[in-house]
C-alpha cells in the first residue's frame, strides 16, 4: 500500500497566509520597529511624557480614520472629514465668544450634520462617486468658511476651557483624551461587529447588487453612513482644535490623507467589503510614531505627503496580491 507524499508549504506561503489570517501581528510588530528606531536615533525620547503626548496626537487621526474606515467598507471614502473638523472647530471656538457652550457646539455640529446629509444623498440617491461628491462638499465647506470667517473676524475667538482640558491633559499618566476616544471606539468596534448596520456596511462593499436583491435600502444605508461620518469628524473638530488651541481655516486638513493611509494600513480594502476599526487604531499610532522620526530625521512637510501617498500605493498592491494568490 502506498502513500501519496506530502508537497511541504513553502515558508513565504505560509508567512502571507499567516499575514492574512492575523492581520494585527505585523501592525504591532511594524510599530515596535518604528519605536526602536526612534528610540535608537535619539536615546531617552521614549518615555511616559513622550507616550502620552504620541497617544494625544494619534487620537484625532484615528478618529478620523475610523470615518475612512467606514466608508471604505462600502466601496467609497470621505475626503470632507478635513472641511467638517475645520468648520466645526472654528466655528465653536467664534461662537463661544458670546454664545452658551451648548448654544455653541449645536451651532459647531450643525455643518456636519448638514455636509453629511448631502454626502448621503448624493451617494445613495443619485449615484455620484464618493470621492467627487465628498470633495465637492469639501471645496464648498471650505467657501463658506471663508465667508463666515469675514462676518466674525471683529468677535475673535477662544478655546473653551474643558475643550483644552480634554485636548492636552494628562491625569495620572493618561491624557484626558481617551475618556473621549475610548467609548468612541468601544462604539465603532462594536458597530461594524455586532449590530446590522455594521454587517449591512460589510454587506454593500462586498455585492452591493445581491444587497440590494435582498431588500436592503441602499440609499437609506449610505445616509446614514455619510451623517455618522461627518458627526464624527466634526467632533474630532472640537477635539483637535482643544490639541492644537489655534484655529484657522485650514486646521484639520492635513489630517485627511493620513487618515486615509491609516486605515488603508489597518487592513481595510479600499474595494469594499474588508476591514475593522482595530487595524486603523494601530495605522494612525504608526503613522503618529512615523511622523515623529520623520521630523527627528528633518524631512520636509511635502516629503512626507510624498510618503503617506506611497504607502497606500503599497499597501493596496499587496492587498491585491493576496487576493490573487487566494
Amino acid at each position: 500500500m502506498s502513500t501519496s507524499a506530502i508537497t511541504p508549504v513553502p515558508f513565504g506561503r505560509r508567512l502571507k497566509r499567516f499575514m492574512a489570517d492575523r492581520p494585527l501581528v505585523p501592525l504591532i510588530i511594524l510599530l515596535v520597529i518604528l519605536v526602536v528606531i526612534l528610540q535608537i536615533l535619539r536615546p531617552g525620547i521614549v518615555n511616559e511624557r513622550w507616550i502620552a503626548n504620541t497617544i494625544k496626537f494619534a487620537i484625532p487621526l484615528a478618529i478620523l480614520a475610523g470615518c475612512q474606515t467606514m466608508t471604505m467598507l462600502t466601496g467609497g471614502i470621505d475626503l470632507s472629514v478635513g472641511t467638517v473638523a475645520t468648520m466645526s472647530a472654528f466655528i465653536m471656538a467664534t461662537q463661544i465668544v458670546n454664545q452658551d457652550p451648548a448654544v455653541a457646539f449645536l451651532l459647531a455640529m450643525m455643518p456636519a450634520v448638514l455636509i453629511g446629509l448631502v454626502n448621503g444623498i448624493g451617494v445613495g440617491v443619485f449615484r455620484v462617486h464618493p470621492l467627487i461628491m465628498t470633495l465637492g462638499t469639501s471645496l464648498i465647506g471650505t467657501g463658506c468658511l471663508q465667508v463666515y470667517q469675514r462676518t466674525v473676524i471683529a468677535s475673535g475667538a477662544k478655546i473653551p476651557d474643558f475643550l483644552a482640558w480634554l485636548g492636552t491633559g494628562v491625569t495620572y499618566g493618561f491624557p484626558n483624551a481617551l475618556l473621549l476616544f475610548v467609548p468612541l471606539a468601544a462604539l465603532i468596534v462594536f458597530t461594524l461587529a455586532r449590530t446590522g448596520f455594521g454587517r449591512l456596511l460589510y454587506a454593500v462593499g462586498d455585492n452591493e447588487r445581491a444587497t440590494r436583491l435582498s431588500g436592503v435600502q441602499y440609499w437609506q444605508v449610505i445616509t446614514a453612513l455619510y451623517v455618522t461620518s461627518s458627526v464624527l469628524a466634526g467632533i474630532t473638530g472640537l477635539l483637535y482644535i482643544g490639541l492644537i488651541k489655534a484655529p484657522s481655516l485650514s486646521l484639520a486638513e492635513p489630517l485627511v490623507l493620513p487618515s486615509v493611509a491609516a486605515a488603508v494600513i489597518g487592513g481595510t480594502s479600499i474595494f469594499g467589503g474588508r476591514g475593522g476599526y482595530t487595524g486603523t487604531i494601530i495605522g494612525a499610532l504608526i503613522l503618529t510614531v512615523l511622523t515623529t522620526l520623520l521630523t527627528i530625521l528633518q524631512m520636509p512637510e511635502g516629503a512626507r505627503r510624498i510618503l503617506f501617498g506611497l504607502i497606500v500605493l503599497f499597501v493596496t498592491a499587496a492587498y491585491l496580491r493576496i487576493v490573487e494568490e487566494r
